[in-house]
């Protein structure tokens, strides 16, 4: 089965890339597909990392945004190295998103197309 990729719809998805743009860390994110707003904690030109509390677990759940394949998800890690409650962890993902040849990227199997809400 072939990984999901939207990429070819990125012309109607433009608005929804501006917006993500145009936000910065600490701004808050909705999904229609979800009640509670993420909060941005970290951004690069294309991905954005994001978190909103659990608190049944008192830690955070995570999302990050690929806004080149217009999908969000968890990381592909099977053994997660990062703690997304921690801020020095967020940085470090974001910095092996970034960099290629490390094979950090948005999970192909588990993500799910773009649905933000956009204000």
């Amino acid at each position: 089965m072939a990984y999901q990729d939207y990429s070819n719809e990125k012309e109607q998805y433009q608005e929804m890339i501006t917006y993500c743009q145009n936000l910065k860390v600490g701004n808050k994110i909705k999904f229609t597909s979800e009640k509670q707003r993420y909060t941005i904690k970290a951004k690069s030109g294309r991905y954005l990392i994001c978190t909103k509390p659990f608190n049944l677990r008192k830690t955070v759940l995570y999302t990050i945004i690929d806004l080149e394949r217009l999908v969000r998800g968890t990381n592909n890690s099977v053994f997660n190295p990062y703690d997304y409650s921690v801020q020095k962890d967020i940085d470090n993902c974001l910095m092996d998103l970034d960099y290629c040849g490390n094979g950090v990227e948005v999970t192909h199997r588990n993500c799910i197309k773009l649905d933000i809400e956009i204000r």
